[in-house]
């Protein structure tokens, strides 16, 4: 079944307008008379239609289906941004994974610099990056993407959580899978974080001030890739979080 992102009252419809990127794309997929549609919100709210092929339009064919996320465990990715195409690549799969949210991270040691003129447009192109991973995944839910967020910024809000640290330290930590699973024994729920750094690292100042309040943790005994280390850590969170 096609699936195409419209607004929450393009669903409540019985006889939906679809406007912008839902409306070319049912233009460019040819409904046949009969065809299925699932329209979503990306906020859990779904519907199917059928497509008049007479009245070249969408109608309903049961009642809105409402889904609240299935934790209460929310699940943030704080990420250093990488090379174009390694990034959107990141951006894609985090969505399939389940990631709450995505927090874009410019660090000292991050090569790609966007200026801050920049990254509001930026957030803008990632956005419709996870709608188009959530339609395809079959995702009820689009992941909250921020602008850009300097390192400090990045920091203040990665406080709120009980966040993660992907390090590289003289004495190995905890395995994420376990340190996480630790937490959820012990009955931590709101907002889970992990916090990865660019291609070369955390400066020893910038971890020094991650580690003041999050948990270092070891991604295993290779170096990853800063985009693979950001989707092997939310799968394993993902898993230990036990969500759907």
């Amino acid at each position: 079944m096609h699936r195409l992102l419209c607004s929450y009252g393009e669903i409540a419809s019985d006889e939906p307008s679809l406007a912008g990127d839902a409306r070319n794309h049912l233009k460019v997929l040819r409904p046949k008379d009969g065809e299925l549609f699932e329209l979503f919100d990306g906020n859990g709210v779904s519907r199917v239609f059928k497509y008049s092929s007479s009245e070249k339009s969408l109608k309903p064919t049961g009642e809105l289906s409402a889904v609240r996320r299935s934790s209460a465990r929310t699940l943030t990715l704080f990420a250093c941004v990488t090379k174009s195409s390694r990034w959107d690549w990141m951006l894609e799969k985090a969505t399939e994974l389940g990631a709450d949210r995505i927090v874009p991270v410019i660090s000292e040691r991050t090569i790609v610099r966007i200026q801050k003129s920049e990254r509001a447009a930026k957030k803008s192109r990632w956005l419709k990056i996870v709608q188009e991973a959530a339609r395809q995944s079959d995702a009820l839910f689009v992941p909250e993407i921020l602008e850009p967020l300097d390192f400090s910024e990045a920091l203040d809000l990665a406080r709120s959580s009980r966040c993660f640290a992907g390090a590289l330290m003289d004495v190995r930590p905890k395995m994420l899978l376990k340190a996480v699973e630790e937490a959820v024994a012990a009955g931590e729920e709101g907002d889970y974080s992990v916090f990865i750094g660019p291609e070369g690292d955390f400066t020893p100042a910038e971890l020094a001030a991650i580690l003041k309040f999050a948990a270092p943790v070891s991604l295993g005994p290779r170096i990853l890739r800063a985009e693979t280390a950001a989707i092997y850590s939310l799968a394993v969170m993902a898993a230990a979080l036990d969500r759907g």
